[in-house]
């Protein structure tokens, strides 16, 4: 593990990560994350780099347009930092399989992110989709059992 990040570093290139999930922004991220950033665990077919997020911002854009991003907590450990937050939004489109619901949504994330110098290194990210599923009153179709 690298030497310690100072925490006003750390928080400005977290709170840039999540305002550029929030914007749907390739562009904010690419300000944020180092080119070979890895988001753990990776999509399908992903090469490391902000690039890799360009069909889940599409995603979002159409099932979560109002989306926003709320950190909870922030702590800095070293070069790495815990994030818990909460996501919100309208489901407007089809999200994981499941079709609109024009239902509000709101669900935890757990985060922890690894600096490089003032980027983002890795991300490893947990999102709670039951909570979300719950919520919407259903599971995706890929998720039913036969």
């Amino acid at each position: 593990m690298t030497s310690g990040t100072d925490e006003a570093v750390a928080r400005e290139a977290v709170e840039g990560f999540y305002r550029a999930f929030e914007q749907k922004s390739v562009e904010l991220l690419a300000k944020v994350v180092t080119p070979d950033w890895q988001y753990i665990p990776e999509p399908r077919g992903a090469t490391r780099g902000p690039g890799q997020m360009v069909q889940i911002f599409h995603d979002i854009a159409t099932a979560l347009p109002d989306m926003k991003v709320e950190i909870l907590d922030l702590l800095v450990h070293g070069n790495r930092i815990g994030v818990r937050a909460e996501i919100s939004g309208t489901q407007t489109g089809e999200l994981l399989g499941i079709d609109a619901s024009s239902k509000h949504v709101k669900f935890a994330i757990h985060s922890f992110h690894q600096m490089r110098g003032n980027l983002i290194e890795i991300t490893w990210h947990l999102e709670d989709w039951l909570s979300l599923f719950r919520q919407l009153g259903q599971v995706p179709k890929m998720l039913e059992r036969p």
